[in-house]
């Protein structure tokens, strides 16, 4: 009966008035966390995917890709916030003000770095030397190959990978409120400090809803580029994967 109670409260918290008004309401702290997201990952996908590609596309770099992820996945970013926030303090460096928050954007561009780098080259990379053969047959330079046979190819994995980031982006930027930045995780945040668990537990409501809808609108961009070809196939090959029983 406590925990129904508990759940009663915070959907209480959830749905009061107070909460969606005001500089400090839901649509404002959502603003933010959106804002500092989008930035980290475009920048991490400008600094990615065109490596990734074109490192798959020479088959070059392998090691290279994987150690990159290992690191990335081993990123202290809270200390890093810290530490951001030492060296940039909280105001942004001038220029910077679309970043939302500086000191939160670089470890969050540094977290979505890795899985979009690796996917991009394992996809690459593995879009068929049969396709890439018979490109080249057909007279198409190099970049043409790239752009027209193996990046569509290696689509469905990029986007994978770009999914991947953004859960993550998401879910890290709460460390942001940590730093000065307002974002979904504020209310976490303060509840931590005045002990208050339900709004500790509605601000974590908040940020997971937030990562399944940005997931969930990555999955239908996914499936409106992605070739029905390419989809069926993925499928096939997911099946043809699986032990026999």
């Amino acid at each position: 009966m406590h925990f129904v109670h508990f759940l009663v409260n915070v959907w209480h918290w959830l749905t009061a008035s107070d909460q969606w008004h005001g500089g400090d309401g839901v649509p404002h702290l959502l603003a933010n966390h959106v804002r500092v997201s989008v930035a980290s990952l475009l920048v991490a996908f400008l600094c990615s995917v065109p490596l990734g590609a074109w490192l798959g596309h020479r088959r070059v770099g392998g090691v290279v890709a994987i150690n990159v992820a290992n690191v990335g996945r081993a990123i202290p970013v809270y200390a890093l916030l810290v530490l951001g926030v030492q060296v940039f303090g909280i105001s942004n460096p001038t220029g910077f003000g679309w970043t939302g928050s500086f000191s939160a954007f670089l470890p969050l561009v540094l977290l979505g770095i890795p899985p979009m780098l690796t996917n991009t080259y394992v996809g690459v990379r593995d879009a068929g030397d049969e396709l890439v053969d018979a490109a080249r047959g057909m007279g198409l330079s190099e970049g043409d190959i790239l752009r027209r046979v193996e990046i569509p190819v290696a689509l469905p994995l990029i986007l994978t990978g770009v999914r991947t980031a953004m859960v993550g982006i998401v879910a890290t930027a709460t460390l942001a409120s940590f730093t000065g930045y307002d974002t979904l995780a504020t209310p976490i945040y303060i509840g931590l400090k005045i002990g208050d668990n339900v709004a500790v537990f509605g601000g974590a409501v908040l940020v997971g809803l937030l990562a399944v809808f940005a997931d969930s609108v990555l999955a239908l961009v996914q499936r409106a580029v992605v070739s029905p070809g390419l989809r069926a196939g993925g499928r096939t090959r997911r099946v043809r994967a699986q032990p026999a029983a």
